[in-house]
């Protein structure tokens, strides 16, 4: 059954949240971190912040269906190699899920503020590989499967970040170029979000009306990004400066919270 919070709010913020929608879409479509955006609109629509990190992996899972799809069409998706990264993925989702259930909203801003800093730096420091790649395939290695559990974990503990998290660990450390990456990572993150789902969905912590509102606009931005990430030579240089953008975002975002209490 599809249920909203109790009372009716004023049609502009129902707005909100399917515009908010598709510019999250074209965010995590491009880089990740949309759930910067969606998080804080459903949080501001009367969800509790755990209803809320549940009812966001709605939206996630239709978008990253809409842009591979969106990809496939335009011969612009290339998934070899990536089946060797699902296991460690949901293996570290569902472990990060359970621990997203019971976790303080204190100690998850300073987290993620944390790992949003990390991100920006290294997007700084190495920009060649971020748009070459190694031109190279590497094999699996024991460094791998612990490096896409852990991802795992913290996709599963909060989806805010992960895409990044994603494109960092298969061109930085795997050596795909960003827009073979980009599709993997849109792959892994729908793989590792549908059991996720499940979890928070037997504990009651989806809203389904909010979610398919919010997953409506999501899919409608997804279209349009992966349209653009198709066609464009230019592709790998604005997903780059994406990346850069949502990541010290989304480390003032986080840490705001915590500064802000002294």
């Amino acid at each position: 059954m599809i249920e909203f919070p109790a009372g009716l709010l004023p049609a502009h913020i129902y707005l909100l949240a399917l515009v908010g929608g598709v510019v999250a879409g074209i965010t995590n479509t491009l880089a990740g971190s949309g759930s910067l955006i969606t998080l804080p609109i459903l949080v501001m629509l009367g969800l509790p912040v755990h209803e809320a990190n549940g009812t966001n992996r709605v939206g996630i899972i239709l978008q990253n269906i809409v842009a591979l799809k969106t990809l496939k069409g335009q011969d612009s998706l290339d998934l070899s190699g990536s089946q060797r990264f699902c296991i460690p993925i949901i293996l570290g989702s569902l472990l990060g899920a359970y621990i997203a259930i019971d976790v303080s909203e204190g100690v998850l801003n300073i987290a993620i503020g944390c790992v949003m800093v990390g991100m920006f730096l290294v997007l700084l420091a190495k920009p060649k590989r971020w748009l070459q790649g190694e031109g190279a395939e590497i094999r699996s290695t024991w460094y791998h499967f612990a490096m896409f559990f852990i991802v795992g974990v913290y996709g599963g503990f909060i989806q805010a970040g992960v895409g990044v998290l994603l494109l960092m660990s298969l061109v930085l450390g795997v050596g795909f170029d960003v827009v073979r990456a980009n599709g993997i990572k849109l792959l892994l993150a729908l793989i590792f979000t549908l059991p996720v789902l499940g979890i928070f969905v037997w504990h009651g912590d989806v809203n389904w009306g909010l979610g398919l509102l919010m997953a409506i606009g999501q899919s409608i931005g997804a279209y349009l990004a992966a349209r653009f990430a198709a066609g464009s030579e230019s592709a790998p240089i604005w997903i780059r400066r994406m990346l850069l953008l949502v990541t010290i975002i989304g480390a003032a975002k986080f840490f705001y919270p915590v500064f802000s209490n002294f």
